[in-house]
């Protein structure tokens, strides 16, 4: 059996910083946005790729289930995989947005083999990992710090 990954849920408290950043910082697509600013949608999405979205839920969608927390315990980080050239350019805005890189670039273990990673996180606190592959680097060991 395979599978592919359809989509993540946030549990969000500003929603507009939040689709802010994944929109304008990250320049994902955004879906849904303004059935959600007309009130026809509980909530917007980014998409990811042509398979995979990220749905932002705010507040409202998760307060009652669990208000004392944003709902975040066991999700450690999130991540994204791009080319090297969009690393760098990722790089770049992040810098240009203030936004810190928490670590990296470091070699990671992940889906495709050992790769080249950068965390840092989004206004609400969330983990993201961005990392690219070389084919070159793909198959060789990696043991610590992955």
């Amino acid at each position: 059996m395979e599978f592919i990954f359809d989509h993540i849920v946030i549990n969000v408290v500003d929603i507009d910083k939040m689709v802010k950043f994944y929109t304008e910082v990250l320049q994902l697509p955004g879906e849904r946005l303004e059935e959600f600013t007309a009130g026809q949608v509980p909530f917007p999405s980014v998409r990811l790729s042509a398979d995979s979205i990220i749905d932002l839920f705010p507040k409202k969608m998760w307060e009652k289930t669990n208000p004392e927390e944003v709902c975040r315990p066991n999700l450690n980080h999130f991540c994204f995989a791009t080319d090297e050239a969009g690393s760098k350019a990722l790089q770049a805005i992040l810098n240009e947005q203030g936004v810190v890189i928490e670590e990296g670039p470091v070699k990671r273990w992940g889906a495709h083999g050992t790769g080249t990673s950068i965390y840092f996180r989004d206004p609400e606190g969330n983990t993201i990992e961005v990392r690219y592959y070389s084919d070159g680097e793909r198959a060789l060991p990696c043991f610590l710090d992955s």
